[in-house]
């Protein structure tokens, strides 16, 4: 949120813009250095990348919108409802003491005692954070580090939970809502199944995989309309510029980097696109396979739990053409990049000067010195 990620292969950065507009810029060492051989041997190094860039990705996430003020700004929206809220309360209830008062003093003071019972916890909640506040004042060291520490603990049961879940997610989308609208819509229109087996595997392929890019392209069109996801995607064209401008060996300058393409083939957008075109491809061999060994029609539940199976192999696959798009530039990576630049007119837009900016900032201080990021 109001910043840039760029990951090298040393060094991770994130430049953010904070509250009062001013860049704050973060670094890391890039963990993938650590890793063992057999983990960077081609296709397996692209599932453990994959599951790399979400976990790191959710940690960039919300520590950019802790920087940018995102938090601060939920909870002050969260506390002027509550206000809201309350006032509304005491309001309802002194109205409703007012008209007590027509009918009999007694009422009246009985009706005025209810009103107080309302306003008088505000008061004291007030005095509550007063107190809080001075106590956060007087925090030793030790008080600080603790929280610090359960803080930390806190972003990552989070950050688990929220990979977790967005893995669910993913899968109950793309793969297991296509599987089983071809099935009712087979029980609708029946002509569709085919007799022969290798070309109903190929309709049913196509089906659920054209099923995936429509709900894909669906998502990001519609939530290209928010606010905040515009901006989001105005710092990825920033970012695509930024790159394009180091790639091509010029001098990282706001007027450089303007003036370059915001559509670059090694980009997670058309890894995802990419990603689902091999999975029609692939999907096509499953129930062929699968009747030649079984000698029976595969049923949905079994095909939805092959296609689980076999999608580390469709991550690492796509995640070798993705490094191949965008190390070579010849008529076959243009072709397979097509798809992914066509989609990044909807998740990338022209950024400002700005956002230019932090792409270069994030960018400078990823580039190693050793030339190691050189294909």
């Amino acid at each position: 949120m109001e910043g840039i990620m760029m990951r090298g292969p040393e060094t991770t950065a994130m430049a953010v813009r904070n509250t009062q507009g001013e860049m704050v810029i973060e670094s890391f060492p890039t963990e993938t250095k650590k890793r063992a051989k057999i983990f960077k041997w081609p296709v397996i190094r692209g599932v453990f990348n994959y599951i790399d860039s979400m976990v790191l990705g959710m940690k960039c996430l919300m520590r950019s919108a802790e920087i940018s003020g995102l938090e601060e700004a939920e909870e002050e929206l969260r506390r002027e409802k509550e206000a809201k809220k309350a006032a509304k309360a005491a309001k309802k209830a002194a109205q409703n003491g007012a008209s007590e008062e027509i009918y009999a003093s007694d009422v009246s003071d009985a009706s005025e005692e209810k009103v107080d019972s309302v306003v008088e916890p505000n008061v004291e909640s007030e005095a509550i954070t007063e107190s809080n506040s001075s106590n956060a004042q007087t925090n030793t060291p030790s008080d600080d580090k603790k929280e610090k520490k359960e803080s930390s603990a806190m972003i990552g049961i989070v950050m688990f939970f929220s990979v977790v879940l967005g893995i669910v997610f993913s899968v109950a989308l793309f793969i297991i809502v296509p599987a089983y609208l071809y099935k009712w819509t087979v029980m609708l229109l029946p002509f569709l199944k085919h007799p022969n087996p290798a070309t109903n595997s190929l309709i049913k392929s196509v089906f659920e995989g054209v099923l995936k890019i429509i709900i894909l392209i669906g998502y990001m069109a519609a939530i290209s309309l928010m606010k905040d996801i515009k901006r989001t995607f105005m710092y990825h064209g920033a970012e695509h510029k930024a790159i394009f401008c180091y790639e091509q060996g010029l001098e990282l300058t706001v007027e450089n980097v303007r003036k370059q393409k915001r559509f670059h083939p090694r980009c997670g957008t058309s890894f995802l696109i990419l990603m689902l075109l091999i999975g029609i491809f692939v999907s096509f061999f499953i129930d062929p396979i699968y009747t030649s060994i079984f000698n029976s029609e595969m049923n949905t539940i079994i095909r939805v739990l092959v296609k689980i199976l076999i999608l580390p192999l469709i991550v690492g696959v796509g995640y070798e053409f993705i490094k191949l798009a965008g190390r070579y530039d010849n008529v076959f990576t243009r072709i397979i990049s097509a798809p992914g630049v066509w989609l990044q007119h909807i998740t990338t837009k022209e950024p400002d000067d700005s956002m230019i900016e932090c792409a270069i900032a994030s960018l400078q201080k990823v580039i190693p010195n050793n030339d190691s990021d050189k294909w």
